[in-house]
């Protein structure tokens, strides 16, 4: 198994086949030695939010099994996903804190599903989910104390990089702050009179623990093919994942270096609104991947001498999409060519960022109308809660009063 973006050979199984769904026959000192936690989830448009769920659940056990909805069950509940469901089963298996998927896992989490797939635990983060008649999905679990709980990451949702790709504004990915933006994004995920406590738009704001959290630790080891690619990797998606997957697979002992560019410089070569995603976002999302050993945060753009033998480069790829030329109109993989150590590598995936935009610019209405009945359903929850915790109060001081 591939684990923290480089080699392991740890066995992550457990013992005696404990973690083979339906094998219920383990002793319970053998359960003991391997706690086993579930997340469920859409997991559509998989950010760095995202990621950072999985880490956190991963954390609080050993073994981290994610059951990935169907796009039926998503278009019943809240209404049609971004990406299908075998995008959606491969961005997921691609995280590196996750050690198995469930494909087709059912919307609603139920002591069954635990107990199937031998689950001591489910975890989810600080906010609701709801099924289509507003019901909480979690409700079984959490009444029989099998249900744990993990923040939700600021500043990130699929929402908020929806209304980005909507906007088209070369500022939005560094002024959070401009009225536009918070227009649209009121507009976009809030509609006219809801504001749920859990979906919104807040800065994220980076910082060196969340970096240490991401990032394996790891040195290259002897033996250790060194490969360097570098771009933009905006909006970590499938056709990053299966670029990079066939990147590790050049060679026996990968350790794969990606070179990020600064936003300024991405903006240069794609134009437009892009990035969509800012540096320090993608510099997580990147380090979330199983096949990323190492991440540079504002590579040069042009693959030099100096990078090369800084990290002893053996081998530098690049996909497919066009290579544009650097400021001075010079290729920027001259160095890697000369040293004959440049390869081309065609992953079989030709998605790119701006294909997911034109996905959500084509079906902008739909997934409007989806976000706003999200809010709609998540308020009326919100409202229902304040009044029930309102009720308690009241009754606490009727009690109260009667006891004096």
């Amino acid at each position: 198994m591939i684990k923290n973006g480089h080699h392991a050979n740890e066995d992550q199984s457990g013992e005696a086949g404990c973690n083979k769904p339906g094998a219920s026959a383990c002793s319970p000192e053998k359960r003991k030695r391997v706690v086993r936690l579930w997340c469920d989830g859409c997991y559509d448009m998989v950010h760095y939010g995202h990621s950072n769920q999985l880490r956190q659940a991963k954390s609080m056990g050993d073994y981290l099994i994610v059951g990935v909805h169907t796009d039926a069950e998503i278009s019943k509940h809240k209404g049609p996903p971004v990406f299908t469901q075998e995008e959606r089963y491969k961005m997921v298996r691609a995280i590196k804190w996750v050690d198995e998927i469930v494909e087709g896992a059912p919307y609603v989490t139920t002591l069954e599903t635990l107990d199937k797939y031998n689950c001591d635990s489910c975890v989810h983060g600080d906010d609701i989910t709801l099924t289509v008649d507003g019901k909480d999905t979690y409700a079984e679990v959490k009444s029989a104390g099998r249900y744990r709980e993990c923040k939700r990451t600021q500043g990130v949702s699929t929402t908020d990089l929806v209304g980005r790709m909507l906007l088209m504004t070369k500022a939005h990915h560094s002024n959070m702050e401009n009225t536009d933006y918070q227009l649209h994004t009121d507009n976009f995920g809030k509609g006219a009179t809801v504001h749920s406590p859990w979906t919104g738009v807040s800065q994220f704001l980076q910082t060196s623990q969340k970096i240490i959290q991401f990032a394996s630790g790891k040195e290259p080891q002897p033996g250790d093919t060194i490969i360097y690619v570098a771009g933009a990797f905006d909006l970590f998606h499938i056709g990053h994942v299966d670029f990079l997957e066939m990147v590790y697979k050049q060679a026996e002992r990968a350790y794969v270096i990606v070179g990020l560019h600064f936003d300024q410089e991405v903006n240069r070569y794609k134009g437009k609104n892009y990035p969509i995603m800012n540096i320090h976002e993608r510099t997580l999302s990147v380090l979330a991947c199983r096949y990323v050993s190492e991440v540079v945060i504002g590579a040069p753009y042009a693959v030099g001498k100096d990078l090369l033998d800084h990290f002893k480069v053996d081998l530098v790829c690049h996909g497919k999409t066009e290579v544009f030329p650097d400021k001075d109109g010079v290729d920027p993989y001259a160095e890697p060519r000369r040293r004959g150590i440049f390869r081309t590598i065609d992953s079989g995936n030709s998605l790119t960022t701006d294909d997911i935009v034109q996905r959500i610019i084509a079906n902008r209405l739909q997934y409007e109308a989806r976000n706003q009945k999200k809010e709609a359903k998540e308020m009326a929850v919100f409202e229902a809660m304040k009044r029930r915790e309102h009720q308690q109060q009241q009754e606490a001081q009727q009690d109260e009063a009667v006891a004096h």
